[in-house]
């Protein structure tokens, strides 16, 4: 690629038609079509689901139906797709095109480090050589602390770097930081900003290909995790009764004090069992087949989008590198990748995969042009935020916070304030509502675990030459971004996160708000997979265009050789994932069958005891069959060394079997399932103990699940209170 072909774009070129656009006018329409429909789909999601938070939140005190809900929605959104198209192509008329509002002087620079010519930079700098050499200066700092940081933030942990403290990771991040923002303070100063070129046909087509397979990938992957019993149960009651639990729904039936780390302002369960009940199907398929893969092409879009506004070059290959990363680096534990496709459908994996790279790709538009469609844009994504997770009242500002310090670093104190007050007012303003109705977080909840900060790097980073290259990202990949606003802002959100992994940080903010239990997703406010992607768009000051191109291959080649050699990809079972061979719920086909079984049978009143696998998957088909134990974890909100909680733990070790050592007493057992008005066991048929002591409690057997051989472990015997 030549030099000039790094240099932006005019907003002529960029509007104007392809020879081959001129030459076949339909197919250079379609393809304007296809450029703006990344856009299109993902604005008017942000829009529609905005709306729907907002109708949720207002019909809650209301009492108002979510079907009922659900249906203004449906009309609203219809009307609205129809008029705001009609009303932003009547505003356009007439307004000269310009995407971002920079000014006409072009800079010719390739990328942040200030290498290269400038032709539209500020003469009197471009004459001054003590500048561009502390520029330099400044740049090589950066690197040589950055690497520093990358590396020893990689290592520690492994067994390289077993003895190597925090410190030195995050004293050299903070450091690299630090010239990380003065040299996009410096930068934006001196020069003019480089104008975004404008998305073409076939990058938007590759784009929505990709996201088109990442939506049929997310029918046949399945992953289950036992935070499912709140998100996926909670619709599955909206789609039954028609009604919101305020109260507890899983140990009771809307009875018992709600739990107060879950309160019900996220909206998103809501609607996944609205639409579940107008379609008159299952929660669980709505939410699986339908939501699900729709989450998929969003987040996908949400990514392409800030890569391509953000990559100074080659925004196609970088795309695809974040792609590759968030695919082979999953794992058990906490990689950006666990939270894509395998858990899109739980509010905070759309929050991270979606509305946080759409969030620092609003915040440049308006720090570029300041339109009230920005700034509208920026307000409806704070308010789908906090529709999708609570957690956005904690990352939001954290993420808003480091993008206004850039805005007042350059002396644009009215557009940080603005932004800050259209980000905030809304996720902070739900939880400042709902702590005031509802009560505060149960500390004991809050503070089961916590993830210092090294913790927190590698549950989010990973470790070895995965954790390197996301360290890198971390702390050099702002160098890469586009002159300008990209530069500026993503060096605020480096220097944020680098700032919270300064030890003794996340611990006073757990001390000040005691949330430590969630403390850890504090490094989501940093676009990882878009500035991973932007390490192939490295500039060589080189005339040969072949080479540079080359250059950006080989190293997106080795880092998706990296991610493939060292981390667990996304569908390995290692994650916790299986692959099918057609769409499939998110549920283990072992345990599905066991619970269709259990909640097909004639039960006697009563609750429903089984092992606790079965009893986390039940809720997920039926809000009517209810069991003892929905999620062990819960019961911190209710006491762990309450009679309520122990009777629980204990019949339902007792209904999991296992060696004779590890039974409980049957006295025991006898007491607990009377107290806890259990009216059907349901075991295992290998589980002798627990057949023979339910039946001298007075349980009789009345059903079988057998299996082919009749002593295979899936086989299942239930006993019925006599």
């Amino acid at each position: 690629m030549s030099m000039t072909d790094q240099v932006a774009t005019s907003p002529a070129a960029i509007d104007e038609p392809s020879a081959f656009g001129r030459s076949w006018p339909v197919v250079g329409r379609l393809g304007a079509v296809v450029a703006g429909l990344p856009a299109a789909l993902t604005d008017g999601a942000v829009l529609v689901f905005a709306l729907w938070t907002l109708l949720y939140h207002a019909a809650l005190p209301l009492g108002l139906a979510p079907s009922w809900t659900f249906r203004v929605w449906l009309v609203t959104s219809l009307v609205s797709a129809l008029l705001v198209p009609l009303i932003r192509w009547r505003h356009r008329r007439g307004v000269p095109a310009d995407p971002v509002g920079a000014p006409d002087t072009m800079d010719a620079a390739p990328d942040a480090t200030g290498s290269g010519p400038a032709s539209g930079a500020d003469p009197a700098a471009a004459r001054t050589g003590r500048t561009a050499v502390a520029r330099r200066t400044l740049t090589v700092l950066v690197l040589v602390f950055g690497t520093i940081a990358a590396v020893t933030a990689g290592l520690a942990g492994t067994p390289t770097g077993a003895d190597l403290t925090w410190w030195v990771p995050a004293s050299a991040g903070t450091t690299a930081a630090t010239g990380l923002v003065l040299l996009a303070w410096r930068t934006r100063r001196e020069t003019a900003a480089i104008r975004p070129p404008g998305t073409t046909g076939w990058q938007s087509a590759y784009a929505l290909l990709t996201a088109g397979g990442a939506a049929a990938a997310s029918l046949i992957l399945a992953r289950s995790t036992p935070d499912d019993i709140y998100y996926v149960g909670r619709s599955v009651w909206v789609a039954e009764r028609d009604d919101v639990p305020l109260n507890d729904f899983l140990f009771s039936e809307n009875v018992l004090p709600a739990m107060a780390s879950q309160p019900p302002i996220a909206s998103i369960e809501v609607l996944a069992g609205a639409l579940a009940r107008f379609l008159g199907i299952s929660a669980a398929s709505a939410t699986w087949y339908l939501l699900l893969p729709v989450m998929a092409v969003l987040a996908v879009l949400a990514l392409w989008r800030l890569v391509q506004r953000w990559a100074p070059r080659r925004p196609v290959l970088a795309f695809t590198v974040a792609i590759a990363f968030l695919a082979l680096v999953c794992g058990p534990d906490a990689a950006l990748g666990n939270f894509h496709l395998p858990r899109l459908y739980q509010g905070k994996g759309m929050f991270v995969s979606a509305v946080v790279p759409l969030m620092w790709l609003y915040l440049t538009r308006w720090f570029d042009d300041r339109s009230r469609w920005g700034l509208l844009l920026i307000t409806a994504l704070s308010i789908t935020a906090t529709g999708l997770t609570t957690t956005a009242a904690i990352v939001l500002p954290l993420l808003v916070g480091g993008a206004g310090l850039m805005m007042l670093l350059v002396g644009r104190w009215r557009s940080a304030l603005a932004v800050g007050a259209a980000a905030l007012t809304y996720p902070i303003g739900a939880v400042v509502v709902t702590q005031l109705t509802l009560g505060s977080a149960n500390e004991a909840a809050a503070d089961v675990n916590f993830y210092d900060a090294a913790h927190t790097y590698r549950r989010t980073f990973e470790v070895g030459i995965v954790g390197v290259i996301g360290g890198l990202a971390l702390w050099c990949g702002p160098l890469l971004a586009r002159r300008g606003s990209p530069a500026l802002l993503a060096a605020g959100g480096t220097v944020t996160l680098s700032v919270l992994l300064v030890p003794g940080v996340l611990e006073w903010l757990s001390a000040l708000t005691g949330i430590s239990v969630v403390l850890w997703r504090v490094s989501w406010l940093f676009a990882l997979p878009a500035l991973i992607g932007l390490l192939c768009t490295v500039w060589l000051p080189t005339r040969l265009s072949a080479v540079r191109a080359l250059t950006g291959v080989v190293l997106a080649g080795a880092m998706v050789a990296s991610f493939a050699a060292y981390a667990v990809p996304m569908w390995d079972e290692r994650s916790g994932v299986l692959v099918h061979d057609g769409p499939t719920w998110k549920i283990r086909t072992k345990q599905l069958a066991i619970a269709r079984f259990v909640v097909g049978l004639d039960r006697p009143d009563g609750l429903v005891l089984a092992p606790a696998s079965i009893m986390r998957t039940i809720p997920l088909l039926t809000t009517r069959t209810r069991v003892v134990l929905p999620r062990d974890f819960f019961l911190i909100e209710y006491d762990l060394d309450s009679q309520f909680s122990q009777d629980r733990l204990l019949v339902t070790r007792f209904a999991n079997g296992g060696p004779a050592a590890q039974r409980p007493a049957a006295e025991e057992v006898g007491a607990a399932l009377k107290r806890l008005d259990v009216g059907t066991i349901c075991v295992y048929s290998q589980n002798r103990y627990a057949r023979q002591t339910g039946e001298e409690f007075g349980y009789t057997t009345f059903a079988s699940r057998r299996a082919d051989p009749p002593v295979h472990p899936n086989a299942v015997t239930c006993l019925r209170r006599g």
